[in-house]
């Protein structure tokens, strides 16, 4: 075992232990089954503004957790959501199958992401949301999730109303896995994932967003650390630059001496969290979607 693989596992470990399986969360507002797969129900749990009701026009999120598409849960942006809720969005915690519990492979994972955001935009009306302001999140291998319903063609399952697009308005993404096949300079990186091939399911060019990026994408915001060594810095450094000679806005947050994870809630005094929430706000109040200024700090 490599030693990024034998990182990406410890990760996924520790991720599990954090965030437990299956998930408790009480105080959702609502709870929505988007999909049934081989005897499995994939929900989303629903965060919503105060007041808020069908048939609104209220901008919305999608989070997708991390684990190495091995693990996680969908409470990893438990307060995120939270807070976004607080501030005027719907906030929303999606499961997907993952290979420890439905053993299924990263392609399976990608086309459960495409189906959430599918079935967020068609039942806008009726869950209050705009379909034109909806944003896609999330860490690690739900970064790449939610990177991967932006820029990758197929991967999208039987059966599916491809009238509907799952490509998000915006994304929020942390410590994204975004470039997952060989390019020049990242080589060596791909190639010392041990069985990165069989663990995608698919040709790794399909699954790799970074080789997918193409004009028209939606405003990003990167929250990254510079000593991660799970998913090397300069892998997002490439993905951004790569958006932005394509026309996209994409900004890069890099924490210096931050590694893997560094953004979840309980870490490091919460100082990391309340900064990139901070941010995370400021980005979708420049978009038009937040109003006033960010109440993160009043919150801890």
């Amino acid at each position: 075992m490599t030693k990024l693989v034998a990182l990406a596992a410890l990760s996924a470990t520790l991720l599990a232990a954090q965030f437990k399986y299956p998930p408790a969360i009480p105080d959702a507002s609502n709870v929505e089954t988007y999909k049934s797969v081989d005897g499995t129900d994939l929900k989303l749990w629903i965060f919503e503004p105060k007041g808020h009701k069908a048939g609104d026009q209220t901008p919305a999120i999608v989070f997708f957790f991390g684990g190495g598409w091995r693990g996680g849960s969908p409470t990893q942006f438990l307060e995120q959501s939270r807070y976004l809720a607080s501030r005027g969005m719907v906030a929303m915690l999606a499961d997907y199958r993952v290979a420890s519990r439905n053993h299924v492979t990263a392609d399976k994972c990608v086309e459960d992401a495409k189906a959430a955001m599918r079935y967020v935009r068609h039942n806008a009306k009726r869950l209050g949301i705009d379909p034109n302001r909806l944003a896609a999140g999330g860490g690690s291998a739900g970064g790449h999730l939610a990177a991967a319903v932006a820029t990758l063609p197929g991967h999208d399952g039987p059966a599916v109303d491809l009238d509907v697009s799952p490509v998000p308005n915006a994304l929020a993404l942390f410590n994204p896995a975004v470039v997952l096949a060989p390019a020049p300079g990242f080589e060596a990186i791909v190639k010392s994932i041990d069985g990165l091939e069989a663990r995608m399911g698919a040709p790794l060019e399909t699954m790799s967003p970074y080789h997918n990026v193409r004009a028209g994408l939606p405003p990003t915001i990167i929250f990254h650390g510079k000593a991660d060594t799970t998913v090397p810095y300069s892998t997002v450094v490439a993905f951004c630059k790569a958006m932005q000679d394509k026309g996209a806005r994409c900004e890069l947050e890099g924490y210096e001496g931050q590694a893997h994870g560094f953004f979840n809630y309980g870490r490091n005094d919460n100082v990391p969290y309340r900064d990139t929430v901070r941010k995370m706000d400021e980005f979708f109040h420049s978009l038009g979607w937040l109003k006033g200024q960010p109440t993160i700090e009043a919150t801890e």
